[in-house]
């Protein structure tokens, strides 16, 4: 009963961040969708912190394992990972949770941690895809070895950006594009279409910036 419980909380407040975020959703509001008590969440949790930083792990912690699970598999398979190959296990695994239903208010909540960013969710979710950041992004160097470290930092960065919005779902595509967009072929279909697309800006040949100064911070983040 006491894991009922404890998904049922998480299950109430994640909804709840989604729709409201976390600065303006209360304990009071959790404990009243979830029909429990204070103290359940605080035996649970121990506070709000604590509960979405549980709400955070338990999808990207399974979302790092296959990421990480797959890239071993490469590494062990290439002396050289094909960038494709890197990228494709890098952008399915995400794409895929982001199309489960069941997992619609998660991703909703991730969108959140983009759009309307909080010091605190930031650093958290940061700190979670750290070792997959790392890991990545010494594949994409011994790949990619004509690319300048910083270059790389950037082309990474912009990676995560495309995946993310390709994440927020079909409605923000629609909103944004000319014409109707449909994933009825699945997932399969964009999950291969961003992975060629994805790779044109990982492959392409590094040209000198001119005028323009490149910023000395190295995005990390990666979803």
């Amino acid at each position: 009963m006491g894991k009922n419980t404890k998904i049922v909380i998480m299950d109430s407040a994640e909804a709840l961040f989604a729709e409201y975020g976390y600065e303006a959703t209360s304990l009071r509001s959790i404990t009243r969708a979830a029909s429990v008590n204070l103290a359940s969440v605080n035996y649970h949790f121990g506070g709000k912190e604590t509960l979405l930083e549980a709400i955070y792990a338990r999808r990207i912690t399974p979302l790092n394992e296959e990421r990480l699970n797959r890239l071993s598999e490469l590494e062990n398979q290439f002396e050289v990972i094909p960038v494709e190959r890197i990228v494709h296990v890098f952008i399915e695994p995400a794409l895929k949770l982001s199309r489960d239903q069941e997992k619609s208010h998660f991703i909703a909540l991730l969108g959140r941690s983009y759009l309307e960013p909080t010091p605190m969710i930031q650093a958290k979710v940061r700190q979670m895809f750290d070792e997959v950041a790392e890991r990545f992004k010494i594949a994409f160097a011994n790949s990619l070895p004509n690319v300048p470290p910083k270059e790389l930092y950037w082309r990474m960065h912009f990676m995560v950006g495309v995946l993310a919005y390709c994440m927020a779902g079909n409605d923000m595509m629609r909103m944004i594009a000319s014409s109707h967009i449909s994933e009825s072929n699945g997932p399969e279909m964009l999950i291969n279409r961003l992975v060629v697309f994805v790779c044109q800006g990982m492959e392409a040949p590094v040209t000198a910036l001119n005028d323009i100064e490149m910023s000395t911070e190295e995005p990390t983040e990666l979803a």
